[in-house]
């Protein structure tokens, strides 16, 4: 199993909260989930039991027919299997949970008896249909699982330069134009394998990228067969694919009607919320009124949509032919694509801000005497600022809209960044940064908070 950090939020669950909650593991498919759950309980309990609802037999489905008499239900299910369990040092773990929801139901009843520790994994699994005739438990803990980060990559390539990376930002100098290219070079392999473990494991193995990219394709089929499920009307699959293009367009706002191509319902809203409720995308709001409280002005209906996992989409947004010739990925390595991918370092940048912890925020405004609007990529609130985020593949000197941010909100600005390919830097108050150094940036704004310079 690759190193994961969510295998330490486990870890703290376990330690603090095992004895009332128990743990959920949320996340798109194919994320990892039940990989962890299941490595973490075989190191940190004396027993275990995985019950996988999307691949369970007749006789363990049967067990779950009457839990209302515990201790029946337990000899029954340690008879099943052929496990012993043991009180205070045994984990259940129930995997693809959101197919069983009696039995997530159940969980309350399960955390309050207090003899063993409960796991569950889930996808789409706040699906209305899910869960509509349950009362959901509040004894759950969720823990939000993404795509393995830059830095999980790396440990799974045995790549060790991640600390190096950590001093060479703390040192606030550029590291220089070769160094520079030969980081932003392998933070590109990062962006075309993504961090689904699948296909980080066929990097891994040496695969070719035509070869990398057939397991991404396979995910995203996987993807839309869920989807088809949910929405038979295709509607559900069109707006998750057509959000490469909608960035690519450098519109303000995605726009379901332009996805599905028909005036937009209230069943196309109730659709939206469940693709947001799948994981497999990221959204971030338009906030009006950009201060501190970012949440509070969002506006509901301005929004962007990222995919979760930045590797699937260089492959979606590669996915008009059949067959993806590796010349593709040779050109996205050593950066001569024929169309400007600021869109795709822009995804990846809402990928680790998310995975940071951070909600995802953005402002755009209106140029004076124009129809046109300026645009901040990101925004994230640190020690009562807010600092402004840009994100560009190539040309930094074209950074109008983060200056005139800066200067209409000059009382509200903490630092101000914009993260390219290009080397350390800075223009007065403006701070250039490779994207690769972003992840330790929102540590220092998580850790630190930020002080106007």
């Amino acid at each position: 199993m690759f190193k994961r950090k969510v295998y330490d939020a486990l870890i703290e669950w376990k330690d603090k909260y095992s004895k009332n909650y128990a743990a959920m593991l949320e996340g798109a498919r194919r994320v990892g989930k039940s990989t962890v759950a299941e490595e973490f309980a075989k190191n940190n309990y004396r027993s275990y039991i995985k019950v996988d609802f999307a691949n369970v037999t007749k006789d363990v489905l049967e067990v779950f027919d009457d839990i209302a008499a515990l201790d029946v239900f337990f000899l029954r299910l340690q008879a099943v299997t052929g496990i012993t369990l043991y009180p205070g040092e045994s984990v259940i773990v129930f995997d693809e949970i959101q197919r069983a929801p009696l039995v997530r139901q159940a969980i309350k009843y399960l955390v309050a008896d207090g003899r063993y520790s409960y796991i569950e994994t889930g996808s789409l699994i706040s699906i209305k249909k899910n869960v509509k005739d349950i009362v959901i438990p509040s004894e759950e803990y969720f823990i939000p699982v993404f795509p393995m980060d830059y830095e999980e990559f790396l440990w799974a390539i045995g790549n060790d330069n991640y600390n190096i990376l950590r001093q060479l930002f703390q040192t606030n100098k550029p590291v220089g134009d070769s160094l520079n290219r030969k980081l932003m070079r392998d933070f590109r392999i990062y962006m075309a394998v993504g961090g689904m473990p699948q296909a980080v494991e066929a990097y891994v193995e040496g695969r070719n990228f035509e070869e990398i990219d057939r397991v991404k394709r396979a995910i995203l089929k996987l993807y839309d067969e869920d989807f088809y499920k949910i929405d038979s009307s295709g509607r559900l699959s069109k707006m998750y694919n057509s959000i490469p293009n909608q960035l690519s367009a450098n519109k303000k706002r995605y726009v379901i009607s332009s996805a599905t191509g028909k005036r937009v319902t209230n069943k196309d809203k109730e659709i939206f919320s469940e693709l947001l409720d799948s994981k497999t995308v990221l959204i971030s709001y338009n906030v009006t009124d950009p201060d501190i409280s970012l949440a509070a002005t969002i506006d509901n209906e301005s929004y962007k949509l990222y995919l979760s996992d930045t590797g699937l989409f260089t492959t979606l947004l590669f996915n008009s032919v059949d067959r993806v010739h590796t010349q593709i990925y040779s050109k996205l390595l050593s950066n001569k694509l024929d169309v400007n991918l600021g869109y795709l370092y822009e995804n990846v940048a809402a990928q680790m801000i998310a995975a940071s912890g951070n909600s995802l925020f953005y402002h755009t405004w209106k140029k004076n005497d124009d129809s046109h609007y300026y645009e901040i990529d990101f925004i994230v609130a640190s020690n009562a600022k807010i600092v402004p985020i840009e994100i560009k593949s190539s040309n930094v000197n074209n950074h109008r809209s983060i200056s005139v941010f800066c200067e209409k909100y000059s009382g509200r600005v903490g630092r101000q960044y914009l993260f390219s390919q290009k080397d350390v830097g800075h223009l007065e108050q403006l701070m250039f940064k490779p994207i690769y150094m972003l992840p330790f940036v929102l540590d220092e704004l998580s850790e630190k908070g930020c002080k106007p310079l």
